[in-house]
């Protein structure tokens, strides 16, 4: 399923990931570049199947630990308020 952060939520891509801020608790979050390429996929609207496959391709996982990482990413985004 692809994602979306919800609208209080900006980005900065940097050179160690990207940066989230959460407008309404003034919170930031840092997403490391594993992350990162995960987020990408989802936004651009790419399935959790995708982005870790992308994993597997850029770091050389094990499928299967992928889309377990993949999965805990999206819970955690989701169960954090951050994203939909």
């Amino acid at each position: 399923m692809a994602l979306r952060f919800v609208d209080t939520i900006s980005t900065a891509e940097t050179d160690y990931g990207t940066v989230l801020l959460d407008e309404r608790a003034g919170e930031y979050w840092e997403l490391n570049p594993t992350a990162t390429l995960v987020v990408r996929t989802l936004l651009d609207g790419g399935e959790e199947s995708e982005a870790a496959a992308a994993l597997v391709r850029e770091f050389d996982i094990d499928q299967g630990q992928a889309l377990q990482d993949v999965e805990a990413l999206v819970r955690q985004l989701r169960s954090s308020g951050l994203a939909s």
